[in-house]
């Protein structure tokens, strides 16, 4: 299946549009369906060898409950994390920063372009960066640039994205049946046609040996990329 990059409606809809609000509460249950949160705490612990991060980014970050629930899957073994959550539009609510304080994890709001974060990475590193359904939106030029901006600012990288296969573009078409609207029922095919597959994420990372590259199908819909600096 070619990769087909497209504009998602969502992206589009003003922020307080009553069909963005319901699709990003759906965008929530999508999460939950796929595991997503899961498998980036997976992958997170077991990249980061019990290394623990203190300072942590999540790109396209949205409302922040994705990387919420993450931390509590995380936060017993990584305490006192501090968390960056950027995205273009301030959307995480004050009680959803609340509920990292009760974690033991800090986390604020960037609101920033991820290409302006991109240009001025190296002045704020993090250990860690991660994206979950972020990478699809992105062409492969605008990808190779992304990471050499994650490449200069931290040593561990966890991307989950969708997977481009027929059987979750089949599965996509079917989110009707949960209660998800015409916007997300949209966006979710586009994100698969747009998703990744094999190694297209690897081929993308800046070329040199002092990185441990992984990507791989995760669960029934996703892909996972894992990039780590050699020790």
């Amino acid at each position: 299946m070619r990769r087909i990059v497209e504009p998602e409606l969502l992206d589009g809809l003003p922020r307080e549009d009553p069909r963005a609000i319901r699709s990003r509460r759906d965008l929530r249950r999508v999460n939950v369906l796929m595991r997503n949160h899961s498998v980036m705490a997976d992958a997170l612990r077991a990249a980061a060898n019990g290394c623990a991060p203190k300072r942590l980014l999540d790109l396209g970050a949205g409302d922040g409950d994705f990387l919420l629930r993450v931390a509590r899957r995380l936060s017993a073994s990584w305490p006192g994390v501090s968390a960056s959550l950027l995205d273009r539009l301030s959307l995480a609510a004050p009680s959803t920063l609340k509920e990292f304080e009760k974690l033991g994890w800090r986390a604020e709001k960037t609101i920033a372009d991820v290409f302006v974060w991109a240009r001025q990475s190296s002045a704020r590193p993090a250990e860690a960066v991660v994206a979950n359904l972020f990478l699809h939106h992105f062409s492969e030029a605008q990808l190779a640039e992304l990471f050499r901006a994650v490449g200069q600012a931290a040593r561990l990288f966890v991307a989950v994205e969708p997977r481009r296969a027929a059987w979750p573009l089949g599965c996509s078409r079917l989110l009707w049946a949960v209660g998800c609207n015409a916007i997300t029922q949209h966006d979710a095919a586009a994100s698969v046609r747009a998703g990744f597959a094999g190694r297209e994420l690897s081929a993308l990372w800046p070329g040199d040996d002092g990185w441990i590259l992984t990507e791989k199908p995760a669960g029934l819909f996703s892909h996972v990329f894992v990039a780590r600096r050699r020790s």
